[in-house]
């Protein structure tokens, strides 16, 4: 693999990392956005669960391709509850991890 995409990937898992390590925390901004967008209390759990194991695959060599299956997955689930939601700009880092992620499977 080169270089470029070992440390894409790294990065990537680094971000999932501490999105996981956030959400898993649960302080009460991200409750209360959860709440008020309707999801499942406790859903950030779960969210937090998806990310910490995105990262851990996408930081292991060998889990790699599974980490970024993982990993867009969740970012498309993102976007797509972000656009729905009309918050354009909020969107477009979790797009621009999508993008990132293709070329950290190298």
């Amino acid at each position: 693999m080169s270089e470029i995409a070992n440390f894409l990937a790294e990065i990537l898992a680094g971000l999932f990392g501490l999105s996981a390590a956030l959400h898993l925390a649960a302080p009460g901004f991200i409750r209360h956005i959860y709440q008020r967008w309707a999801f499942a209390r406790g859903f950030y759990y779960v969210a937090g669960a998806a990310q910490s194991l995105a990262a851990l695959f996408l930081a292991l060599h060998q889990t790699r391709i599974w980490g970024g299956i993982l990993g867009a997955v969740i970012l498309f689930v993102t976007v797509v509850s972000l656009l729905n939601r009309r918050k354009y700009l909020y969107a477009l880092p979790a797009i621009l991890a999508m993008i990132a992620i293709a070329p950290a499977m190298a």
